[in-house]
């Protein structure tokens, strides 16, 4: 992949908000004419091995889109290392868009915090954190909408 090429790079993890951002993220990617780059980063203590993890991002496509889009170019990433580096060292430049899952508060990720933290600080491109709708909401926000309502 070329470095001037702009990217939308998401990070994926498998959890409800990871797939509303990789949502989110097709979206942009397919607005923007980019590239969309998902990347999956193993901890190294993890030992999760390399096939395991492009099927979690088979598994996460599937589950969010239905399958890999076809309208957008995807370069998929699996990485050794920690969430925050991994995904900052995967943007390009500062107009590209880094999107991460933001847990609920209630259930959120041990490590949630720290990798949005990580990304917002050293990103050189705009940073935009996305949590899935609480189960049962989705059709009230769909109906609920502006562009739903009657003039």
């Amino acid at each position: 992949m070329e470095r001037d090429e702009t990217r939308v790079v998401v990070g994926v993890d498998g959890s409800p908000d990871s797939l509303a951002a990789l949502r989110r993220a097709a979206l942009e990617a397919a607005v923007r004419g980019a590239v969309l780059v998902p990347v999956l980063a193993r901890r190294p203590a993890d030992r999760v091995p390399e096939r395991a993890a492009r099927l979690l991002l088979d598994a996460a496509f599937d589950a969010a889109l239905g399958g890999w889009p076809s309208d957008v170019l995807v370069h998929p990433t699996v990485v050794t290392g920690l969430p925050g580096p991994t995904l900052v060292a995967a943007v390009g430049g500062p107009g590209d868009l880094l999107l991460l899952g933001a847990p609920h508060r209630r259930r959120a990720h041990p490590h949630g915090d720290r990798t949005a933290r990580h990304c917002r600080s050293h990103a050189p491109c705009p940073v935009l954190t996305v949590t899935a709708p609480p189960i049962g909401t989705t059709a009230a926000r769909i109906v609920n909408s502006p562009a739903n309502m009657p003039s």
